[in-house]
């Protein structure tokens, strides 16, 4: 057991911050703490600096300060995507240990200086899929490594929400875009359940005359093929209503499970093999303290995170693809995908649901 706690920052105090991950510290204390909030909005970090007893908090043009006052061992970056590099390369060079949410970051380039600059001060670097410690999605994994399903030939997905009017997620600028924000999450799933990397993406990008897309798609279709020429498609959408799911078919049966990437309820599996159909129902619990728990204890024991620089470095790889197939018309070919670690059941954590607590000047990304 380790015998320190090691003492985060969390950089942002938006939705995510707010709602998932100050709240997940409660059940992290065995080897994590926050000691300290960095913001642009005075008033959030009042507010929420007051509610959690964090004495330290600093704006964004303090941020160099915050990694230097030897308070902070590592970072929670929860900006928007066009920040993440920025301040993962700023922690990292400063000696902090990073813990980004995804996307990574919005270009290859910027992930690869991300990892170029934690290598370099030899400091960990991981990237937030919460899925990867999850139950519901690791034993998915599991079950399709035991060839239940017989050989994988075929998975499908769809991630959507009406997305709010002015939210970042519609903000060039900010990175935003459907794939960054839920095509993410079905990429890393095919991924992570196939086991393996895709050699070719194809992409068909679709906006109305809704005025919220204006400067990213309203939805994409993508199609990726993978070695042994199973295939991935997914849609994910900022225009429709909610749904979150991936069915994942074998020569033998299938498995689906919905809600696939949510955190905020219930997680339920079925597996059909022989005509014959098994539900399983994963109740709610918290997903980000595991994240925090893992990372903690890999900077404490000295080991290397998975989900790794290169893993968010692979997505993000994808995503470009994926667009500038959309943009061309074209497929793409993709080649030399980092072929790293896989997440396993042995990166399972339980912890108990939080409480949603009040907000402070902030406002769900949906509808």
């Amino acid at each position: 057991m380790p015998t320190r706690k090691v003492r985060y920052a969390v950089v942002g105090l938006g939705h995510i911050a707010q709602v998932a991950v100050l709240p997940a510290f409660a059940h992290a204390g065995q080897n994590s703490t926050v000691t300290a909030l960095v913001s642009g909005d005075s008033t959030k970090l009042d507010a929420i600096g007051k509610r959690y007893g964090i004495a330290r908090t600093y704006s964004y043009r303090d941020y160099d300060r915050c990694l230097q006052e030897g308070h902070v061992d590592a970072v929670y970056i929860a900006l928007p995507n066009s920040q993440h590099c920025e301040y993962a390369v700023r922690a990292a060079r400063a000696g902090i240990h990073v813990l980004c949410e995804k996307p990574m970051a919005v270009t290859t380039e910027e992930c690869r200086q991300m990892i170029t600059a934690a290598k370099q001060a030899r400091v960990k670097l991981m990237v937030a899929y919460r899925l990867h410690f999850e139950e519901a999605n690791m034993t998915a994994v599991q079950l399709l490594r035991s060839k239940k399903l017989g050989t994988l030939r075929v998975f499908n997905s769809v991630f959507s929400m009406q997305v709010r009017p002015g939210n970042i997620r519609v903000k060039r600028n900010y990175g935003g875009g459907t794939l960054y924000d839920l095509g993410v999450y079905c990429i890393n799933a095919a991924r992570y359940l196939f086991g393996d990397e895709p050699v070719e993406v194809s992409a068909f990008a679709a906006s109305g005359p809704d005025r919220r897309f204006k400067e990213v798609d309203e939805m994409t279709g993508a199609l990726l093929r993978f070695p042994g020429d199973r295939l991935a498609s997914f849609i994910s959408s900022f225009g429709a209503a909610d749904a979150s799911m991936y069915e994942v078919v074998g020569t033998k049966g299938r498995l689906r499970v919905e809600p696939a990437y949510e955190y905020v309820g219930d997680l339920t599996q079925q597996i059909t093999i022989g005509g014959k159909t098994q539900e399983k129902t994963f109740p709610r619990r918290d997903q980000f303290a595991p994240e925090l728990l893992y990372f903690s204890e890999c900077i404490l024991a000295g080991r290397d995170p998975e989900p790794s620089g290169e893993e968010g470095l692979n997505d993000v790889r994808i995503i470009e693809a994926l667009y500038r197939s959309a943009d061309t018309g074209r497929p793409v070919r993709l080649s030399g995908l980092s072929k790293g670690r896989r997440p396993t059941t042995m990166q399972i954590i339980r912890r108990p649901p939080v409480k949603k607590p009040p907000l402070v000047k902030v406002q769900s990304s949906s509808l």
